[in-house]
């Protein structure tokens, strides 16, 4: 989400000054009516590291966005996008008809998801019935970890720990304006896309904003959304058996020299 613009204290951007003392890439590409996706970042983001090393510098890539990082670091190729079929696809309310025409197109790609998941259903149809090609096709799937020149390390904190350093992070955004943010976006007359809007804690503004939910429970909703996509990133980054944990109850920058140390190494 930090690819957009005047997006920046609800995404935790680097600040000016954080900017001045590290270079920092990818952020700012587009405006919030754009809806930027995978494909787009991943070709962007080959560029800023073939630009990098060119240099004779490394790259840190620094994120939870677990499809992003993946795409950039096994090279995956998503499929393109079909709007109108896919928006023909959303006008069926039934996710389990969705699926059952799924596994008469891709079997195996019906077998790599759960039928109940209607994003993953609906965007494996589009593709299927978009490019004329089983969405299986396009790759092994986002299960399989091949071997990687990247070093990679995840920091693991425990769940109350992280809970609270979300609780004081979202407050902390309020404090510095956030809610004026997304009034802010809400007014541009360019409109905010769809991928933008879904951003964790501008979506719950935006409903306060808009339809007069309370401020208090648009906070505890965002919060309570943030802590649950906490635990989907855990989830999808513990199944990556080329990640090496460091573990601490404490500040995590308490950690950054044995990462150094162990990457020296490697």
């Amino acid at each position: 989400m930090q690819v957009y613009r005047y997006m920046d204290i609800g995404t935790a951007k680097a600040t000016s000054k954080q900017r001045g003392e590290v270079v920092h890439h990818l952020l700012d590409l587009t405006d919030p009516d754009d809806d930027f996706d995978v494909t787009r970042w991943a070709c962007a983001a080959r560029a800023v590291l073939a630009d990098i090393e060119a240099r004779g510098s490394v790259a840190l890539l620094v994120g939870g966005s677990g499809l992003y990082v993946q795409a950039l670091l096994d090279g995956l190729e998503p499929p393109g996008r079909w709007p109108e079929i896919a928006a023909e696809l959303e006008e069926e309310p039934d996710t389990e008809r969705l699926y059952r025409r799924l596994e008469l197109v891709d079997p195996l790609g019906a077998s790599r998801m759960e039928p109940t998941n209607r994003r993953r259903v609906i965007r494996a149809l589009e593709a299927t019935l978009g490019s004329g090609r089983p969405f299986s096709s396009f790759g092994p799937g986002l299960g399989s970890y091949p071997p990687t020149s990247w070093h990679l390390a995840g920091l693991w904190l425990p769940r109350p720990v992280v809970a609270e350093r979300i609780s004081l992070r979202l407050q902390s955004m309020l404090a510095e304006g956030f809610v004026e943010e997304v009034r802010t976006l809400l007014e541009r007359p360019q409109g905010w896309s769809r991928t933008a809007r879904q951003a964790l804690g501008y979506r719950e503004l935006a409903a306060h904003l808009e339809s007069d939910v309370p401020l208090g429970q648009a906070v505890a909703l965002a919060e309570s959304h943030t802590r649950r996509f906490s635990v989907r990133q855990r989830s999808w980054w513990r199944r990556d058996p080329r990640i090496a944990w460091y573990e601490t109850a404490e500040n995590p920058l308490a950690l950054a020299d044995a990462i150094l140390r162990d990457w020296k190494r490697r």
